[in-house]
């Protein structure tokens, strides 16, 4: 394999000079499909504190984010859904951690804004709702439509199925939810992959994230794969799902 400035050995390494106390993370992943495991468990292990977080969801339990709840790391979380993780409603509830909820698509506009450089936008989603209080509104056509700003962060942490030594990143279905915008949005984005190629291995035509938005990359070994919420059905006598 090409060797390139940006691969590392493994998640510890690529973030040791970059984490600091109150910083900005952005954490990829929808549920728990696309979450760069690896990247957060170096992150928790770093012992950083006062982390605002954004991402679509706060993990669960002893998983993903949910490491980071658990050790009291993030102070502020920019969520859409957090509805999973026992111990981050707890903390909600005691006043530990302070929530900015954002409706789904907002979130994922605010941070495709911020990383194409674009200061704001206004939509009509959550006007006249918890959503809009102290943001800037605006009348257009008889309906009112909201500001909300564009997101950037200090960190952004994605995770990929195929990336090669250059950072170009390809995913793989609801992966593609969160970690492609986030990618664009950090000052720094480090990248974990399933599978690391060589350069030029990668159809140019199916690249999703390219590599000028990377500037790390490690290679994670497998995670087994977790069911967020499982659902069991009773079986009638004649054997169909009830």
């Amino acid at each position: 394999m090409t060797t390139s400035s940006k691969v590392y050995p493994n998640a510890a390494e690529a973030l040791r000079d970059v984490v600091r106390d109150g910083m900005s993370v952005m954490a990829g992943g929808f549920g728990l499909c696309g979450v760069p495991e690896h990247l957060i468990a170096a992150l928790c292990d770093s012992g950083v504190k006062q982390l605002t977080v954004v991402s679509n969801n706060a993990g669960v339990d002893e998983l993903g984010l949910g490491r980071l709840l658990k050790g009291r790391q993030i102070r502020k979380m920019v969520a859409s859904y957090v509805g999973e993780n026992k111990e981050f409603a707890r903390q909600i509830l005691a006043g530990q951690v302070e929530i900015e909820f954002n409706p789904q698509g907002t979130l994922a506009e605010r941070i495709r804004a911020g990383g194409a450089g674009i200061y704001g936008f206004y939509t009509r989603t959550g006007a006249g709702t918890l959503v809009a209080e102290g943001k800037e509104t605006r009348v257009v056509d008889g309906a009112t439509f909201v500001l909300e700003k564009g997101l950037v962060a200090d960190l952004a942490l994605v995770k990929a199925w195929k990336g090669d030594a250059e950072g170009n990143l390809i995913y793989r279905k609801t992966a593609r939810n969160f970690n492609p915008v986030m990618a664009t949005a950090g000052r720094i984005t480090v990248a974990e992959v399933e599978q690391l190629v060589p350069i030029g291995a990668l159809d140019p035509n199916n690249i999703h994230t390219p590599g000028i938005f990377v500037q790390r990359i490690i290679q994670g070994e497998h995670y087994a794969k977790t069911i967020e919420k499982r659902t069991v059905r009773k079986r009638s006598a004649d054997g169909m799902v009830a």
